[in-house]
């Protein structure tokens, strides 16, 4: 009889209905990786942030035509049936099954783990469908489930330089410029999910991850493009990783640029690719004059992304180590403290000295 293997796939979550969105936010902005601030102060921000922004977002989700709710659990589910379908042909023997574990809304990362218990799991690989780690949501949902659930996981930490990986975003790339007619001075805008610049110099290493995965993008389309990279999503008053996506798509239309934009951190269609990439963002560009706005589908269930996660969770199912990335051991440079790797390796260090003690 094979093994019962379990994959839980983190993601970020949405909301339902758009009931929803308020008590969605206020999980997101009270989650102390999010919010660096003591308890008290935190909830309250929360609280404050949540209900301002709902309104906004509530119509924005209207927008996507999901019921006021979000596409994220559906497109989910998707790669999830096709995660199985690859794994079920790569280890035959064995039962694999895939769980979603949200992190602010249902199934909730407590919700998935319960699942896990009651399936009888003889095997867990946690796959974050976050591809470049960071503390604010890979780093996030791991200190969830290990909350949540105390028996031996296997991680995949990060997955940016993996070869099908980086392959599925030019094709998609590609297949939209195509589509767009094939213009010509064309400029090329990577967005990745923004993070305040405290995060960054924290020692999260997810801007790293980003531009040096956006390098190898840009050596893989015409030589004649222009490409770079770019963070959406800002809130509140702090200082942002930069340069602001807005800011970059109206430079690039006022300049007679014709923009194709794409989303290298996220790996669904939801409220950020549908509605501020595919609607904010275009609009600012007709007003700035671009010829031209194509954006970049997310890669859902390209069959190259299916791979690249596919291949995640076999190497991880044969690796004696608790974390791996798409490098095998450790992917960034030593300066990252926040990389899991160094947490891993201080953690034995602390294990060794208890016990020599």
């Amino acid at each position: 009889m094979g093994r019962r293997i379990a994959v839980v796939l983190f993601n970020l979550g949405g909301p339902d209905t758009g009931d929803d969105v308020q008590p969605f936010l206020k999980n997101l902005f009270r989650d102390p990786a999010i919010i660096r601030a003591p308890l008290p102060i935190r909830w309250l921000v929360a609280r404050i942030i949540s209900s301002r922004r709902a309104p906004v977002v509530k119509q924005n989700y209207a927008m996507m035509d999901a019921g006021g709710g979000s596409p994220l659990l559906p497109e989910t589910r998707l790669q999830a049936e096709a995660l199985e379908a690859e794994l079920a042909r790569a280890v035959p023997g064995d039962e694999v099954r895939c769980f979603i574990a949200m992190r602010y809304w249902h199934p909730f990362t407590e919700e998935a783990a319960e699942e896990v218990k009651k399936w009888g799991a003889d095997e867990v690989v946690l796959l974050p469908l976050y591809p470049q780690f960071s503390t604010t949501t890979t780093g996030s949902s791991l200190t969830a489930w290990n909350k949540a659930y105390k028996k031996p996981c296997r991680t995949v930490c990060c997955y940016p330089f993996e070869e099908n990986f980086v392959s599925a975003h030019v094709d998609q790339i590609m297949k939209a410029w195509e589509k767009a007619g094939k213009p010509e001075n064309v400029s090329l805008l990577l967005s990745a999910h923004g993070l305040p610049e405290s995060v960054i110099k924290a020692g999260d290493p997810y801007q790293w991850q980003c531009e040096a995965m956006a390098e190898m993008i840009a050596g893989r389309v015409p030589p004649d493009w222009e490409v770079s990279v770019c963070y959406q999503s800002r809130v509140g008053p702090m200082k942002w990783i930069g340069p602001p996506t807005e800011e970059e798509v109206a430079r690039l239309a006022e300049a007679r640029r014709n923009i194709l934009i794409a989303p290298i951190a996220f790996v669904s269609e939801h409220i950020e690719t549908l509605v501020e990439l595919g609607e904010e963002y275009r609009l600012v560009a007709e007003k700035h004059g671009a010829p031209s706005y194509t954006r970049v589908e997310a890669l859902g269930t390209h069959p190259d992304f299916i791979r690249t996660i596919s291949g995640e969770v076999l190497q991880a199912l044969g690796m004696k180590e608790q974390v791996r990335s798409c490098a095998g051991g450790r992917l960034c440079p030593s300066g990252w403290g926040g990389c899991p790797h160094a947490e891993v390796k201080q953690t034995a260090g602390k294990r060794m000295t208890a016990t020599a003690s």
